[in-house]
């Protein structure tokens, strides 16, 4: 270590950024967090940047230092959650087959351990600015999943990935909308993910108790 390294009280001057960092984190930790509580509370149109601040503890100053206004926060909130989800899922996504049911079960484990999150954005909060950008997100997510699963296996898909991906992502929001908006949940997620692998695998016709090969589509 260089004895002429220049120090400040507390340790050196490259603890400083370090530092910094986790200053950083905390105060837009903060931020986010107030956001979401009073977005739920008063909801999201109403809000100003000054309650938002005076709810995470922090000045007007240093909201304006992280964020342009409270659009700019909210979509920080989502690209966490994204961040989170990615880091949730990715040891479900092992399996190149697929179709087992621990994507979606991870993702409805992230969503109930995260659940205001997931009820402020699913419900529309923001000109459904949010949730589109969850379902954008999502869509793209999955159809890459989808195409190096398919290669990965040496498959063609009979059907385009684009609407097969946003079939997924369609059922599985809408599970969690009606779980979140309900009163009481109606069922454990964790048996919402079964079914959900389930229809996957074998359908709809066989989600309805037929069976036998389905009728002919009509042309």
């Amino acid at each position: 270590m260089p004895t002429n390294a220049p120090t400040t009280t507390g340790g050196s001057r490259r603890d400083a950024p370090r530092r910094e960092d986790r200053r950083t984190r905390r105060t837009r930790t903060a931020l986010q967090t107030a956001l979401v509580e009073l977005a739920l509370e008063r909801g999201y149109a109403s809000l100003t940047v000054e309650e938002i601040a005076e709810r995470a503890d922090v000045g007007r100053a240093t909201f304006y230092t992280h964020y342009s206004d409270k659009d700019e926060l909210f979509d920080a909130v989502v690209r966490t959650l994204l961040g989170e989800l990615a880091e949730r899922t990715q040891p479900a996504l092992d399996s190149a087959e697929g179709f087992n049911g621990r994507p979606v079960r991870a993702l409805f484990e992230h969503a109930e351990e995260r659940g205001e999150v997931y009820r402020l954005i699913l419900r529309g909060d923001g000109d459904g600015r949010a949730l589109h950008a969850l379902t954008e997100a999502l869509s793209r997510s999955v159809r890459a999943e989808f195409s190096a699963r398919a290669e990965t296996n040496e498959v063609t898909p009979r059907l385009d990935l684009d609407l097969l991906a946003r079939t997924w992502v369609g059922e599985v929001t809408a599970v969690l909308t009606w779980y979140f908006s309900s009163p009481e949940p109606p069922m454990p997620l964790a048996e919402a993910a079964r079914m959900l692998a389930s229809l996957s695998r074998h359908g709809r016709w066989w989600g309805l108790g037929f069976d036998g090969p389905p009728p002919d589509l009509e042309s």
